[in-house]
């Protein structure tokens, strides 16, 4: 055996009919899998003011009944200059057999939380935190809610927080278009 690095013979695939095929039952999410990339507006009650973003979402998978996640934004300003980098996330989302969702998300800033939910509506996924851990040193949160939709070929992503000792608000919302890939 060698000690040679050899090419992973199961990489992710972000496109369907390239890779390994779906399981059957990613079936109800399919429609998120890509690269999406777009705008998003944010607010909560303890920032003086709201801020506007950009975001770029990856769905992919290994022919498992999960998706892998991975969401990167930066701060940008009113003319859509990059400011600085912003939220990051990553995880897994579990497709079980009654197409209920288990979701689990990790942020570099001390914070895992675990989803519940499911398609509610052909392309609607709802999302509540069953679970959220914290480090010692990061920013209290207590709950989450997501909602993602794809309508007209758009992801629309809304996020609700529970943190720093502030009930359930609005936090995020942002509109993604499918990044194509370059022949």
């Amino acid at each position: 055996m060698s000690d040679a690095p050899q090419e992973n013979p199961y990489p992710d695939s972000e496109l369907l009919g390239e890779g390994p095929e779906p399981h059957p039952q990613l079936k109800p999410v399919l429609h998120l899998l890509g690269r999406w990339h777009g705008t998003g507006l944010g607010e909560y009650p303890t920032l003086e003011h709201g801020f506007r973003y950009r975001q770029e979402i990856t769905f992919s998978h290994d022919g498992r009944p999960f998706l892998r996640y991975e969401s990167r934004a930066w701060l940008v300003d009113d003319a859509g200059a990059a400011l600085r980098p912003s939220g990051r996330e990553s995880g897994w989302w579990r497709v079980l057999p009654d197409a209920s969702l288990e979701v689990v998300l990790a942020h570099p800033t001390g914070i895992v939380e675990t989803y519940l939910g499911s398609v509610v509506a052909g392309t609607r996924i709802e999302l509540a935190t069953d679970t959220v851990a914290c480090t010692p040193k990061a920013k209290e949160v207590t709950g989450m809610r997501r909602r993602y939709a794809v309508v007209d070929g758009e992801l629309t992503v809304e996020q609700d927080m529970a943190a720093v000792g502030q009930p359930m608000h609005h936090h995020l919302s942002a509109r993604l278009r499918p990044v194509r890939p370059q022949p």
